[in-house]
């Protein structure tokens, strides 16, 4: 028998990493689509922008501090956003962090953050909300991957993390489909936030250098801008 499964009323989304660049797009956007929306982020006063673009839209906005690889931190940020908008339905697992480096100098310690980041925190989450979802009989979760998952010189700490990425949102979908909860993965390629700038500065390049280069095997013709993966992510939080 075909189950049909109805999106609550109220939709709550939480966005990781939402205090700027894809993050604060992808905030916003959802807000637009009509959902309150719940920043993650490890400095809560940095999100203070995304929060005032969330509640320009008339929707509901908080941010909260954590750490979202570590496990407390998590449990107490989701349970926070529950008491305080209700049971959430959409989760963005978008936070990621960069620790560049060849393989013979790529250290444990950047090995491990990277994929902690970008990879476990996608795990800890999307635990953590199942419950809300099983109870609504209805969920999204939008994972954020990236194009590095293919190979990248110097990234294989980033490139690991993103190809997990693929492979956990793959395996999420199988098991909580039946629960009426849809898992997708947006793999943007190069997108001009602050973290490619500062990549840029690390390097000492102009932004404008390294989309330059970016731009040889990019057949749309010109660099990626937030608000590109904000409405692929909003797609998926609403089909």
């Amino acid at each position: 028998m075909t189950q049909i499964f109805t999106p609550p009323e109220t939709r709550i989304a939480i966005v990781t990493g939402g205090a700027r660049g894809i993050g604060a797009a992808i905030a916003t956007r959802l807000a637009e689509d009509g959902h309150d929306v719940a920043i993650l982020d490890l400095d809560r006063e940095q999100c203070a922008d995304s929060i005032r673009a969330v509640e320009a839209t008339g929707r509901r906005g908080m941010a909260v501090s954590a750490d979202v690889s570590d496990e407390d931190a998590v449990r107490r940020a989701v349970a926070q956003v529950a008491d305080t908008f209700g049971s959430p339905t959409v989760l963005v697992n978008n936070a990621g962090v960069l620790r560049d480096a060849s393989l013979s100098k790529m250290t444990v310690r950047d090995w491990d953050f990277v994929l902690d980041v970008n990879l476990r925190s996608a795990f800890l989450m999307s635990r953590e909300m199942e419950p809300h979802f099983r109870a609504t009989r209805w969920g999204r979760v939008v994972n954020l991957s990236s194009i590095a998952a293919l190979g990248v010189f110097g990234e294989a700490n980033y490139a690991a993390a993103k190809a997990g990425v693929q492979g956990f949102t793959k395996s999420l979908a199988i098991e909580l489909g039946r629960f009426g909860v849809t898992a997708n993965v947006v793999a943007p390629g190069f997108v001009i936030t602050e973290m490619t700038r500062e990549v840029a500065r690390r390097v000492n390049l102009s932004i404008e250098d390294v989309t330059k280069e970016m731009m040889v095997n990019n057949w749309v013709g010109r660099a990626g801008i937030p608000e590109d993966i904000a409405n692929a992510v909003g797609f998926f939080a609403d089909v």
